[in-house]
């Protein structure tokens, strides 16, 4: 129903005002970034991570990260959450930590009946950047300009990233293609 209204108004020549939250999954540090699409404005809410208490045990980290995603779910008026594809692991043992987080933020956005789009790391960076083999540095760089303010961490960034990439991606009225649904 939302959809609907929206492209109606696209329609009408207002712009459509679309909050999402990006995420960059870590069991260690968990990076978010919330961003407004507006017409063809980008709009910086907050950003920062979370960060589980250091050497409690996995299950207290996850409970942790639970606790701040659904914090920041409830704070804001959000329509979708914006994940990164997992591509990478040190080994088998960080692959299966890393599920399990992102398990933990799947279950929050189905608990706020969210949608949750998941991004391959390059079309991220070449929506962001326009170069999918960009360096984590020029990912800052590029958001911190298109946002218009400095990032601390490479972890907001990165998940601020992928929130401006979810708003490119479907700034058309929704768009069908890479990140729609839940992939994987």
């Amino acid at each position: 129903m939302r959809k609907m209204e929206a492209m109606k108004e696209l329609g009408q020549g207002a712009a459509v005002s679309r909050v999402v939250l990006g995420l960059d999954l870590g069991s260690q540090h968990t990076g978010y970034g919330i961003v407004r699409g507006k017409g063809d404005r980008l709009e910086h809410l907050a950003h920062g991570q979370i960060t589980p208490s250091r050497g409690a045990g996995l299950e207290k980290r996850l409970c942790q990260i639970y606790d701040g995603l659904g914090e920041l779910i409830r704070g804001y008026a959000l329509e979708a959450v914006a994940l990164e594809d997992i591509f990478l692991a040190a080994n088998v043992k960080s692959a299966l930590v890393l599920g399990q987080v992102r398990g933990v933020a799947l279950l929050c956005a189905a608990q706020a009946a969210l949608q949750v789009h998941i991004y391959p790391s390059l079309v991220v960076k070449k929506a962001v950047v326009g170069y999918g083999q960009a360096t984590k540095a020029q990912v800052k760089l590029m958001v911190e300009r298109l946002l218009g303010l400095k990032v601390a961490t490479s972890h907001a960034a990165d998940a601020l990233a992928v929130g401006v990439c979810h708003l490119f991606h479907t700034r058309l009225g929704g768009r069908k293609g890479v990140g729609e649904g839940v992939q994987g």
